[in-house]
């Protein structure tokens, strides 16, 4: 199995579920994600992004797989999954808990979906975000992610809340050196 350079960070199993999709509502979601700087809690109502079930399929999924970052008391603090999809790495639901994001883990997470991905012999590693979302774009940008010009439709489903006005994906890619 693969390991990460850093210690604080290994990939989930199914016990974990329940402690990401706590994780994944309290950053996006609802009044405890406006302590954070990368909600969507302006964009989409309600306070739940994901449920304890769609987590255990993603890490169900042939080829996914989430990564969670502990603390040294071994509390989940931040999570993301990452799917191979032919030669290249999607990132998606990179959280971190609202009160320690800008403590640089966010940015440690980015580092191992990248180990992650030159393990896998992936070209690049790309995501969906809300185009809405610049600030957080911009951050993207400034860890080399490049925006393809291709926009998907964000659809509405039953788990993840009400839509406050239209959005769409923006898709980021970053291209991976081996």
């Amino acid at each position: 199995m693969f390991t990460f350079s850093n210690p604080h960070i290994t990939i989930a199993t199914p016990a974990d579920a329940a402690a990401i999709t706590a994780l994944l509502n309290k950053a996006y979601r609802g009044e405890d994600a406006k302590k954070g700087w990368t909600h969507e809690a302006h964009l989409i109502g309600g306070d739940t992004r994901t449920n304890e079930s769609s987590i255990k399929e993603l890490i169900e999924i042939p080829d996914s797989i989430i990564v969670r970052y502990s603390n040294n008391e071994q509390k989940l603090i931040g999570c993301v999954n990452l799917q191979k999809h032919g030669d290249k790495l999607y990132l998606g639901m990179l959280s971190v808990s609202p009160h320690l994001q800008g403590a640089g883990i966010g940015k440690q997470l980015l580092k191992a979906a990248e180990e992650y991905a030159q393990h896998l012999h992936c070209k690049a590693i790309y995501m969906s975000v809300i185009s809405l979302r610049d600030e957080l774009i911009d951050w993207y940008r400034r860890h080399g992610y490049e925006d393809t010009g291709e926009r998907k439709t964000f659809i509405e489903d039953n788990i993840s809340g009400r839509h406050l006005t239209q959005l769409e994906f923006m898709m980021l890619e970053k291209e991976i050196i081996a």
